[in-house]
Protein backbone atom coordinates (compact mmCIF):
# COMPACT_ATOMS: atom_id res chain seq x y z
CA UNK A 1 0.00 0.00 0.00
CA UNK A 2 1.17 3.51 -0.67
CA UNK A 3 1.03 6.18 1.64
CA UNK A 4 -1.38 9.17 1.02
CA UNK A 5 0.48 12.15 -0.71
CA UNK A 6 1.26 15.00 1.79
CA UNK A 7 1.34 17.79 -0.83
CA UNK A 8 -1.07 19.81 -1.87
CA UNK A 9 -2.75 19.63 -5.28
CA UNK A 10 -1.45 22.14 -7.29
CA UNK A 11 -3.24 25.49 -7.93
CA UNK A 12 -5.76 25.68 -11.09
CA UNK A 13 -4.09 27.78 -13.75
CA UNK A 14 -5.21 31.28 -13.79
CA UNK A 15 -6.72 30.57 -17.24
CA UNK A 16 -9.01 27.96 -16.53
CA UNK A 17 -10.49 29.51 -13.82
CA UNK A 18 -11.17 32.66 -15.77
CA UNK A 19 -12.65 30.06 -18.43
CA UNK A 20 -14.46 28.25 -16.00
CA UNK A 21 -15.80 31.56 -14.21
CA UNK A 22 -16.79 32.85 -17.44
CA UNK A 23 -19.01 29.98 -18.29
CA UNK A 24 -20.57 30.15 -14.62
CA UNK A 25 -21.68 33.42 -15.64
CA UNK A 26 -22.94 32.94 -18.72
CA UNK A 27 -24.62 30.24 -17.53
CA UNK A 28 -26.49 32.09 -14.62
CA UNK A 29 -27.26 35.07 -17.02
CA UNK A 30 -28.54 32.91 -19.99
CA UNK A 31 -30.70 30.82 -17.00
CA UNK A 32 -32.46 34.55 -16.11
CA UNK A 33 -32.70 35.31 -19.72
CA UNK A 34 -33.97 32.34 -21.46
CA UNK A 35 -34.30 29.41 -19.34
CA UNK A 36 -32.70 26.33 -19.11
CA UNK A 37 -34.11 24.45 -21.87
CA UNK A 38 -33.53 27.35 -24.31
CA UNK A 39 -29.59 27.77 -23.62
CA UNK A 40 -27.51 25.67 -25.87
CA UNK A 41 -23.53 25.18 -25.96
CA UNK A 42 -22.93 28.42 -28.45
CA UNK A 43 -25.15 30.28 -27.26
CA UNK A 44 -23.11 29.83 -23.83
CA UNK A 45 -19.73 30.12 -25.96
CA UNK A 46 -21.25 33.76 -27.23
CA UNK A 47 -21.53 34.85 -23.83
CA UNK A 48 -18.64 34.15 -22.68
CA UNK A 49 -16.58 34.67 -25.42
CA UNK A 50 -15.25 31.82 -25.77
CA UNK A 51 -14.61 28.98 -28.66
CA UNK A 52 -16.44 25.50 -28.12
CA UNK A 53 -13.65 23.43 -28.32
CA UNK A 54 -12.54 25.63 -25.18
CA UNK A 55 -15.87 24.59 -24.15
CA UNK A 56 -15.48 21.54 -24.81
CA UNK A 57 -11.94 21.17 -23.14
CA UNK A 58 -13.76 22.12 -19.77
CA UNK A 59 -17.36 20.37 -19.81
CA UNK A 60 -18.91 17.20 -22.06
CA UNK A 61 -22.24 19.68 -22.12
CA UNK A 62 -23.97 22.27 -20.62
CA UNK A 63 -25.08 19.37 -17.54
CA UNK A 64 -21.86 19.16 -16.71
CA UNK A 65 -21.80 23.29 -16.20
CA UNK A 66 -24.34 22.82 -14.29
CA UNK A 67 -23.11 20.03 -12.13
CA UNK A 68 -19.97 21.37 -11.66
CA UNK A 69 -21.67 25.12 -9.91
CA UNK A 70 -23.55 23.22 -7.91
CA UNK A 71 -20.65 20.95 -6.59
CA UNK A 72 -18.91 24.61 -6.03
CA UNK A 73 -21.96 25.45 -4.28
CA UNK A 74 -21.73 22.39 -1.91
CA UNK A 75 -18.43 22.60 -1.09
CA UNK A 76 -19.16 26.39 -0.17
CA UNK A 77 -22.23 26.25 1.97
CA UNK A 78 -20.28 22.61 3.77
CA UNK A 79 -17.20 24.37 4.55
CA UNK A 80 -19.40 27.58 6.41
CA UNK A 81 -21.55 25.23 7.90
CA UNK A 82 -19.12 23.49 9.49
CA UNK A 83 -16.80 26.45 10.25
CA UNK A 84 -19.87 29.06 12.05
CA UNK A 85 -22.35 26.32 13.33
CA UNK A 86 -20.14 23.33 14.25
CA UNK A 87 -22.70 20.31 14.83
CA UNK A 88 -25.72 22.04 13.66
CA UNK A 89 -27.46 19.59 11.91
CA UNK A 90 -28.56 21.75 9.22
CA UNK A 91 -25.78 24.41 9.40
CA UNK A 92 -26.21 25.23 5.62
CA UNK A 93 -29.54 26.55 5.47
CA UNK A 94 -28.48 29.98 6.63
CA UNK A 95 -25.66 30.41 4.45
CA UNK A 96 -27.70 28.74 1.53
CA UNK A 97 -30.59 31.21 2.11
CA UNK A 98 -28.92 34.54 2.24
CA UNK A 99 -27.10 33.24 -0.52
CA UNK A 100 -30.93 32.46 -2.54
CA UNK A 101 -31.56 36.07 -1.11
CA UNK A 102 -28.93 37.53 -2.42
CA UNK A 103 -28.92 36.08 -6.26
CA UNK A 104 -33.10 35.95 -6.27
CA UNK A 105 -33.29 36.22 -9.96
CA UNK A 106 -31.04 33.55 -10.75
CA UNK A 107 -32.54 30.67 -8.36
CA UNK A 108 -36.46 31.78 -9.62
CA UNK A 109 -34.84 30.50 -12.60
CA UNK A 110 -33.10 27.35 -11.49
CA UNK A 111 -36.13 25.88 -9.49
CA UNK A 112 -39.01 28.10 -11.00
CA UNK A 113 -40.88 27.12 -13.96
CA UNK A 114 -38.53 28.19 -16.86
CA UNK A 115 -35.58 26.17 -15.20
CA UNK A 116 -36.87 22.71 -16.61
CA UNK A 117 -36.91 19.23 -14.67
CA UNK A 118 -33.11 18.47 -15.30
CA UNK A 119 -32.25 21.42 -13.31
CA UNK A 120 -34.79 21.38 -10.65
CA UNK A 121 -33.82 17.52 -10.19
CA UNK A 122 -30.31 18.84 -9.89
CA UNK A 123 -31.43 21.10 -7.09
CA UNK A 124 -33.02 18.90 -5.12
CA UNK A 125 -30.22 16.20 -5.54
CA UNK A 126 -27.74 18.78 -3.88
CA UNK A 127 -30.02 19.50 -1.30
CA UNK A 128 -30.25 16.17 -0.43
CA UNK A 129 -26.57 15.96 0.43
CA UNK A 130 -26.63 18.81 2.55
CA UNK A 131 -29.19 17.64 4.83
CA UNK A 132 -27.54 14.46 4.45
CA UNK A 133 -23.64 15.59 5.06
CA UNK A 134 -25.63 18.04 7.63
CA UNK A 135 -27.16 14.79 9.33
CA UNK A 136 -26.16 13.24 12.96
CA UNK A 137 -27.61 9.89 13.11
CA UNK A 138 -27.29 6.54 10.94
CA UNK A 139 -26.74 5.69 7.13
CA UNK A 140 -29.67 3.56 6.75
CA UNK A 141 -32.74 3.65 4.41
CA UNK A 142 -34.52 5.94 7.40
CA UNK A 143 -31.21 8.40 6.76
CA UNK A 144 -31.74 8.28 3.62
CA UNK A 145 -36.10 8.76 3.87
CA UNK A 146 -35.39 11.42 6.66
CA UNK A 147 -32.55 13.74 4.16
CA UNK A 148 -34.85 13.21 1.26
CA UNK A 149 -37.95 14.15 3.03
CA UNK A 150 -36.30 17.43 4.92
CA UNK A 151 -34.57 18.88 1.31
CA UNK A 152 -38.45 18.18 -0.14
CA UNK A 153 -39.92 20.49 2.12
CA UNK A 154 -36.76 22.54 2.14
CA UNK A 155 -36.79 22.56 -1.76
CA UNK A 156 -40.57 23.55 -1.64
CA UNK A 157 -40.31 26.05 1.01
CA UNK A 158 -37.89 28.14 -1.36
CA UNK A 159 -40.34 27.72 -4.06
CA UNK A 160 -42.70 29.30 -2.37
CA UNK A 161 -40.54 32.07 -0.95
CA UNK A 162 -39.19 32.84 -4.79
CA UNK A 163 -42.85 32.91 -5.61
CA UNK A 164 -44.39 35.28 -2.95
CA UNK A 165 -44.60 38.92 -2.75
CA UNK A 166 -44.08 39.15 0.59
CA UNK A 167 -41.06 40.25 2.49
CA UNK A 168 -39.63 37.50 4.10
CA UNK A 169 -35.68 37.49 4.56
CA UNK A 170 -33.81 35.18 4.93
CA UNK A 171 -34.00 34.86 8.88
CA UNK A 172 -37.78 34.41 9.01
CA UNK A 173 -37.46 31.75 6.31
CA UNK A 174 -34.59 29.69 8.32
CA UNK A 175 -36.31 30.02 11.80
CA UNK A 176 -39.64 28.50 10.07
CA UNK A 177 -37.62 25.71 8.75
CA UNK A 178 -35.50 25.51 11.50
CA UNK A 179 -38.86 25.10 13.78
CA UNK A 180 -40.72 22.89 11.47
CA UNK A 181 -37.82 20.36 10.88
CA UNK A 182 -36.80 20.17 14.87
CA UNK A 183 -39.44 17.44 14.98
CA UNK A 184 -37.99 15.48 12.12
CA UNK A 185 -34.56 15.35 13.34
CA UNK A 186 -35.22 14.79 17.14
CA UNK A 187 -37.21 11.84 15.88
CA UNK A 188 -34.68 8.74 15.51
Amino acid sequence: MSRPSTTAAPPVDRRIQRTRNALREALMTLMVERGWDAIDVQSLCDRADIGRSTFYQHFANKEELLKQNFAGLRDALLAYASGKSGDAPLGFVPPLLAHVHEFQAVFRALIGRRSGHYVQDRFRELLVELVQAGSRGGRGWAAQARAHYLAGALFELLVWWLGSNRPHGPAEIEALFSRWSAAVLAAD
